[in-house]
């Protein structure tokens, strides 16, 4: 195993073989720019105190570390505790990294920004950080997930973000990058694109990863304060990636701390049926980046099936591709039904409605915590609320009768 995990990527934006700049050449001097912007920032005290007070007084960090008792006493096994990112402001983690990005097209002068989401939760994140410092938003959002995100698609709008339906391919988040892309091209000289998980060309990968790591240094200094000793299990779920990698950086070199994302099996195993480019899918470049996607033997990219939004890409950050080389951390996956079945036993035992998204971590916590001791603990990302699927999980129960 590689040490030092911790300190990638190298200088040209590689982690291990993933990463890197795949882009048009009228961006690269557009991410020369941003990278040099954010070496000049994060190490500026004023800058990162700043960030810092908007995360606690807008945000509301730090998010809590629950003990979910009813649960765990329920399963019979592990202590499992959520993160409960779902509690921040705009209802996800995706408000770490786009309030910070939005930041920093200010302070680069940038008047206008652009987006792109799948389940939404991105999009209301950037919406909201635009229309706090008076920017202009727009956000692509592929057609698909526009009908079954519809609460989120109205919450941009009251934001002042103008919205844009993707027709194109499957209609879903990887179409929305691809309008994204091609809207920065064009728009590169006003135009700051906050992309929302940690993939894309360098130094993207990196810098959604560092606005996203304070998820896990405050789970690190909450499991101390509360269970004396840092837990067994970390578990997320991973689409992009960007709510994994925020709880897993802190803990990289922590050998003794499972480190388990979980992807999205939609319905089966064969291409097509699911988003798991980390368990199924080849090396290869998709926007802008080198890692893992589903593709086909002649390279073309397959389509995704996933019931969560957020989960349904065909690639994956190049970060975690490197983990799973490394073998530092555990990729698996989970389908469609064992997902919506840890959103009802969650909502029962609990109280609380997770993200279909979340669900997937959820449901695979489930499998391990019974195999483990009451001594044990896992902590669970829970990246966001499920208020935004309750329509699409009712739809869908409402066929089944």
């Amino acid at each position: 195993m590689h040490e030092h995990l911790s300190h990638s990527p190298d200088t040209s934006g590689h982690f291990g073989d993933y990463g890197g700049r795949f882009v048009a050449e009228t961006l690269i001097s557009a991410l020369n720019q941003l990278e040099h912007t954010y070496q000049k920032v994060r190490n500026d005290a004023h800058w990162n105190d700043a960030l810092s007070r908007n995360l606690q007084q807008y945000v509301g960090r730090p998010s809590p570390l629950y003990h979910a008792a009813a649960w765990s006493r329920q399963l019979g096994g592990a202590q499992i505790y959520f993160k409960r990112e779902d509690l921040n402001h705009t209802g996800s983690h995706k408000i770490n990294n786009a309030l910070a990005q939005v930041h920093l097209a200010h302070y680069m002068g940038k008047k206008r920004i652009i987006a792109e989401t799948g389940a939404g939760q991105h999009g209301v994140a950037t919406a909201t950080a635009a229309a706090r410092l008076g920017l202009e938003c727009v956000v692509y959002m592929g057609a698909e997930d526009i009908t079954r995100q519809a609460s989120n698609v109205y919450k941009m709008k009251l934001l002042g973000a103008q919205v844009v339906a993707v027709h194109d391919g499957s209609c879903t988040l990887k179409d929305a990058l691809n309008e994204a892309l091609r809207d920065w091209v064009t728009n590169v000289e006003n135009t700051f694109y906050v992309i929302g998980s940690v993939a894309g060309p360098h130094p993207y990968p990196m810098m959604v990863r560092d606005f996203q790591k304070i998820i896990g240094e405050e789970t690190y200094h909450q499991c101390l304060e509360c269970l004396g000793k840092q837990p067994n299990v970390l578990v997320a779920c991973v689409g992009g990636g960007s709510n994994a990698i925020g709880l897993f950086y802190r803990f990289i070199e922590e050998k003794s701390v499972r480190l388990i994302g979980v992807e999205a099996g939609g319905v089966g195993n064969a291409l097509g049926e699911h988003a798991a480019a980390l368990t199924y899918g080849r090396r290869g470049v998709l926007h802008g980046m080198r890692s893992y996607l589903l593709s086909h033997a002649s390279g073309q990219v397959a389509p995704t099936t996933s019931i969560a939004a957020g989960l349904d890409y065909p690639g994956v950050g190049p970060e975690h591709a490197w983990l799973k080389d490394c073998g530092r951390a555990e990729y698996v996956t989970v389908t469609d039904e064992q997902a919506i079945h840890a959103f009802h036993e969650i909502s029962t035992h609990e109280g609380i409605l997770p993200a279909l998204e979340s669900c997937h971590a959820l449901a695979y916590t489930r499998i391990i915590a019974t195999k483990m001791s009451s001594q044990d603990n896992i902590v669970v990302n829970l990246s966001g609320r499920g208020d935004k699927d309750l329509e699409q999980i009712a739809a869908r129960e409402e066929q089944a009768n």
